[in-house]
This record gives C-alpha cells, sequence and structure tokens, in this order.
C-alpha cells in the first residue's frame, strides 16, 4: 500500500482527547488510511505524520470527516534512503 507524508498546521492547539483519537481511528479506517507515526516540528507549529493508504484522497476525505488539517500530502518512497535496517532500529529503540 503507498505511504504518504502529511504536514499539518495545527500542532499549537493540538490536545486531542480519548475521544476524539478514538472519533479519528474510526474514521481512518472508514476510509482504509492507517496512521503509522508523527513527528513535531521543532517550532512546535506544524506535525509530520507518515501514513499509509489507497491514495491522497482516501486521506484528504478522512481528515475532512475528521475535521483536522491536511496542508500537504507526499507520496514517498517506501524503500528508506541511508543504512539499511536504520529505521527498524530508530523505531526499536523509541518503543523500548
Amino acid at each position: 500500500m503507498p505511504v504518504y507524508v502529511i504536514e499539518r498546521a495545527f500542532a499549537e492547539q493540538l490536545e486531542l482527547t480519548d475521544d476524539a483519537v478514538k472519533l479519528i481511528e474510526e474514521v481512518n479506517a472508514d476510509e482504509g488510511v492507517r496512521w503509522l507515526f508523527s513527528f513535531l516540528s521543532a517550532d512546535r507549529r506544524r506535525t509530520y505524520c507518515l501514513y499509509e493508504a489507497p491514495s491522497a484522497e482516501a486521506i484528504m476525505t478522512a481528515a475532512r470527516r475528521a475535521e483536522i488539517p491536511a496542508d500537504a500530502i507526499v507520496e514517498v518512497n517506501q524503500d528508506p534512503i541511508g543504512v539499511p535496517g536504520r529505521l527498524s532500529e530508530w523505531a526499536a529503540a523509541r518503543s523500548g
């Protein structure tokens, strides 16, 4: 499935309740969209989120339904650039 990076300009008001997160997850599931992980910019004004989705339009539809911004959606290559295994090492270090 294609992978996308989504830039969102709503980080300053980013305080999601458990109910809001549940709603977003339900909407994403309805649209076939799966959130992988997110980064917050150093200035705390933007988030950069990695998603799997059938299309950029599915992400946009889910964002509209959940009433969250999706300012830029870019499809990215799933093959990481750099040292093989580095992404999985990074993910393992974060989860432990």
